[in-house]
């Protein structure tokens, strides 16, 4: 059980399971850790304001010797987290901030587009691999295969973005570089095609954030499996992938200025926190701002070698939280309306008591998608395949249904992919 606490009340053996700011920002770069030594939490205090604490992993807060103080400390984190929530919902459920061009129209329904999506992804993680192995033996890789690969996703991602969206959820911990680039890729366009770019624009900022990580290949593989957190040597070494990516697409030439500006900037922060340069507020550029929201996204819902991922909805809070300090703060509440917080795929629990998978997003009102049903309220499974769409839809009773609640894949042993796979 997760408790959200002060950094005041700290103390040793409890067990850090969250922090107020993106893990892999700070000196201590894994999710998930026993509070051993005064040393950690004086880093804690000078990074964070807050954390979460897992009570059932470590120990609990111990309230001080004045509780009037720590129950107000605790009641005020209490009204916060439930304004995020509150707002968080709000955004999700609200319109988009009119464009100067007409917003996108899908021309193709999920089960037909899914089908072509399912090839295109292919053929970019082949791509991926492609440039993968070219640069670890050395050699420049074709950056026009590459563009084909990507003008293919934007079209599919403009015809129907829920189709390649819910592709996103095909991950392999053990290859998280290559996926992981695909997969901001594919979240870097679908945003793009929200915010209305030009098909153009959606081709060179996808290309930007297919090849944003490719420096990665030059970390050594001790440091990028290592199950534990790094020291700062190796936090150092880390970071030089952004400089390494920058030096190996020049050299393969032919990258547009707009996709370069995804590989440099991914990393930099609104506060100036961030690296290789320590960029601060309107010296990052657009695709910067973009591809950074994306890759934290993507990095924080991953199951990891060291840790599980966020849902969704935990991740858009959490980032919600961050806006002011690491992100552009419209860019990321547009990111929360183009997301929802029920994203294709999300296993959800429904006020009926019946289990599902969200299939379809409805743009219009974001808490109300399609769910394919999996398990009844009694918790057996359907007979035969049933959709609820929760625009329509009512309960016996002829109430609304509702998302109850966010379920870990996994759960009632559902895994969202092999019900999507069937449309």
């Amino acid at each position: 059980m997760k408790k959200k606490i002060d950094v005041i009340d700290l103390r040793p053996g409890m067990y850090i399971s969250e922090l107020d700011r993106p893990w892999l920002e700070t000196p201590f770069l894994f999710q998930g850790f026993e509070l051993q030594t005064s040393q950690e939490m004086e880093l804690i205090k000078q990074h964070c304001k807050y954390i979460y604490i897992d009570v059932e992993k470590g120990a609990d807060v111990l309230p001080s010797h004045n509780r009037a103080e720590y129950e107000s400390r605790m009641r005020a984190i209490q009204v916060e987290e439930e304004r995020i929530d509150r707002t968080v919902r709000q955004l999700a459920d609200s319109p988009a901030t009119p464009r100067s061009r007409p917003a996108y129209v899908d021309q193709a329904p999920l089960e037909l587009e899914i089908v072509r999506a399912k090839e295109v992804e292919t053929d970019a993680r082949e791509v991926m691999h492609e440039v993968i192995q070219h640069v670890q033996k050395g050699k420049d890789f074709n950056i026009a295969r590459a563009t084909m690969a990507v003008t293919s996703m934007v079209e599919s991602i403009l015809r129907n973005p829920d189709a390649m969206v819910c592709l996103t959820y095909l991950r392999n911990i053990n290859e998280y570089t290559a996926l992981h680039s695909i997969r901001t890729c594919i979240l870097g366009i679908a945003f793009g095609r929200h915010l209305v770019f030009t098909k153009d624009e959606l081709i060179t900022l996808g290309l930007g954030f297919l090849i944003h990580d490719v420096g990665m290949v030059k970390i050594p593989k001790e440091i990028l499996t290592k199950p534990t957190g790094l020291d700062p040597q190796e936090f150092e070494t880390m970071k030089r992938h952004v400089g390494w990516g920058v030096a190996i697409l020049k050299k393969s030439g032919g990258v547009p200025p707009l996709a370069m500006q995804v590989v440099q900037q991914h990393h930099e922060r609104r506060d100036g926190g961030g690296y290789p340069v320590r960029l601060k507020g309107d010296a990052i550029s657009q695709a910067g701002l973009i591809g950074s929201i994306v890759d934290v996204y993507d990095a924080v819902t991953s199951d990891r070698s060291y840790s599980g991922g966020l849902s969704a909805e935990d991740a858009l809070k959490r980032m919600y939280e961050w806006r002011e300090k690491d992100f552009h703060p419209q860019l990321v509440e547009e990111f929360i309306r183009c997301m929802g917080i029920f994203p294709i795929g999300s296993l959800v629990e429904l006020s009926t008591g019946s289990i599902g998978v969200v299939i379809t997003i409805n743009r219009a009102r974001r808490l109300k998608p399609k769910v394919a049903l999996v398990l009844t309220a009694n918790k057996t499974p359907y007979e035969y395949k049933v959709i609820t769409d929760l625009m329509e839809h009512t309960d016996g009773k002829g109430q609304e249904i509702k998302i109850s609640r966010v379920l870990p894949v996994g759960s009632y042993g559902i895994h969202p992919m092999d019900h999507i796979v069937q449309l």
